[in-house]
């Protein structure tokens, strides 16, 4: 829409009583007409002659963008964090929010078995062709195996449709638009709290998603008899978004004998599993242990979702590498399912990278290298838990209250909520500049062992002196 812009300038006219808007000046003077105004090329300079004066009177439309009604959006949670801390100065300040693992020295780490197949590849002189809208054959097979077993019958079977993604967040949300457009009247149970970006997800696909009770707040543990009965009372044939290991945010997972008793409700409601599986072998450092409860449930005979990220378990966290992966009860399913899956990805992203996919097929396919990156992830997770142990250490030596703080051990991977509510949390960021977000949770990839005694202080006073 146009507005009006109404100038008035003094001008230098021979004559005050001379109409610039209706006159035309001599040649390399100033020439207006009908309020439209245009110079020559002579430059001139109308406003010399300082005895005379005459009034202009300019209109001027000015075009209100038509993105006027689009409004700034709120900054994201956990980046925010990010960026909050670039702008602290202090010397103690810690960023404990955002989830990518750390050295000691708290630098950013590229495992050397990536640097060894990046050196391979580049000797090799691999072109940068399209892949195809799944994704890296070679890739697409061993991520298969590394999440269900090379041996396992749905992989022998071919009952997998497996489609490479852009990390957890585009698997995720390949897996939505599925949902939303072949499953329509299904609502995606969520747990409470999860991964912030998990409602993002659904709520743009258009999938209806509602939260299942998960943390308990006064045992810092899981709400187990919550979950259970929250999961019963879904319509039936809802999906339920699992956390395969290393819940985000709480580091609560369930026992061996809790996940039995949810796949048999899961069963018994006729419930499509869906698990995000963001930290295989980063957790416990072992890929078989971290896979069980996606096994448990494939073991059963189940139809199920799983969302795999590459991110934290080989520090590919700009290569944007995963996978979807669907398992169904016949070959015929699968390939029908893949189909779709090819279909949706092929409007929203076309194909996905290539560089990613070929370091993974490479590490994971090669037993040599497959074995190196074990023992590295055996690193990165152990260091990871002796910083819990340390801190869990810190805490109890420090705080006199007699508070057990025992539920930092009982937590599992990158993760450890706190207990902190927001103003506790608010505390820690203004007076101790530790960065974190808002729910309690701290990044324990963001901490080193000489840090810990200091968190602990900041814990420990949030906890008790502020309410």
């Amino acid at each position: 829409m146009a507005s009006l812009l109404s100038v008035s300038l003094t001008s230098a006219s021979p004559s005050p009583s001379a109409s610039l808007s209706t006159q035309e000046s001599h040649k390399g003077k100033l020439k207006l007409r009908n309020s439209g105004l245009s110079f020559t090329n002579e430059k001139i300079n109308p406003f010399a002659n300082e005895k005379s004066s005459g009034r202009i009177s300019m209109v001027a439309a000015v075009n209100a963008s038509r993105f006027d009604g689009i409004a700034m959006a709120p900054p994201d949670p956990i980046l925010g964090v990010s960026e909050a801390f670039k702008a602290d100065t202090s010397e103690l300040k810690l960023n404990l929010g955002v989830g990518a693992y750390r050295t000691e020295e708290l630098q950013p780490y590229v495992l050397n078995v990536v640097k060894k197949v990046e050196n391979l590849m580049l000797e090799r002189g691999e072109n940068k062709e399209y892949l195809p809208i799944e994704g890296l054959a070679a890739f697409n097979k061993v991520t298969a195996e590394l999440l269900f077993g090379a041996d396992n019958p749905v992989i022998k079977e071919q009952k997998v449709a497996t489609v490479q993604g852009l990390s957890g967040t585009g698997s995720l949300r390949l897996a939505a638009a599925l949902i939303e457009r072949y499953f329509p009247e299904a609502k995606v149970l969520i747990s409470s709290p999860t991964w912030g970006n998990h409602k993002n997800i659904f709520n743009d696909a258009r999938v209806p998603w509602s939260e299942y009770r998960y943390y308990d707040p006064k045992t810092v543990g899981l709400d187990f008899e919550g979950m259970i009965a929250d999961i019963k009372a879904a319509p039936e044939g809802s999906f339920v978004l699992l956390h395969g290991c290393a819940h985000n945010p709480t580091g609560i997972d369930p026992i061996p004998e809790q996940w039995e008793k949810i796949a048999d409700l899961i069963q018994e409601k006729n419930h499509i599993p869906f698990f995000d599986v963001a930290y295989q072998g980063f957790a416990s450092g072992s890929l078989d242990a971290d896979a069980a409860s996606v096994r448990l449930f494939a073991a059963r005979g189940m139809e199920l979702f799983v969302a795999q990220s590459y991110s934290k378990n080989l520090g590919l966290y700009s290569e944007r590498i995963g996978a979807m992966n669907v398992v169904c009860t016949s070959a015929g399913a699968a390939a029908r399912v893949k189909s779709q899956l090819k279909r949706i990805a092929r409007p929203m992203y076309s194909n996905p990278p290539i560089h990613g996919a070929r370091i993974v097929a490479n590490v994971v396919g090669d037993p040599a290298l497959f074995n190196e990156w074990k023992a590295e992830m055996e690193m990165m997770a152990g260091r990871i838990k002796n910083v819990r142990q340390k801190l869990y250490d810190s805490l109890c030596a420090k705080d006199k209250s007699g508070k057990d703080w025992s539920f930092i051990l009982e937590q599992i991977g990158m993760f450890s909520f706190t207990g902190l509510n927001q103003t506790q949390s608010e505390n820690m960021t203004n007076k101790w500049h530790v960065y974190m977000t808002k729910d309690g949770r701290i990044s324990l990839a963001g901490l080193s062992l000489a840090k810990c005694e200091y968190l602990a202080d900041a814990i420990i006073d949030s906890f008790h002196n502020v309410s």
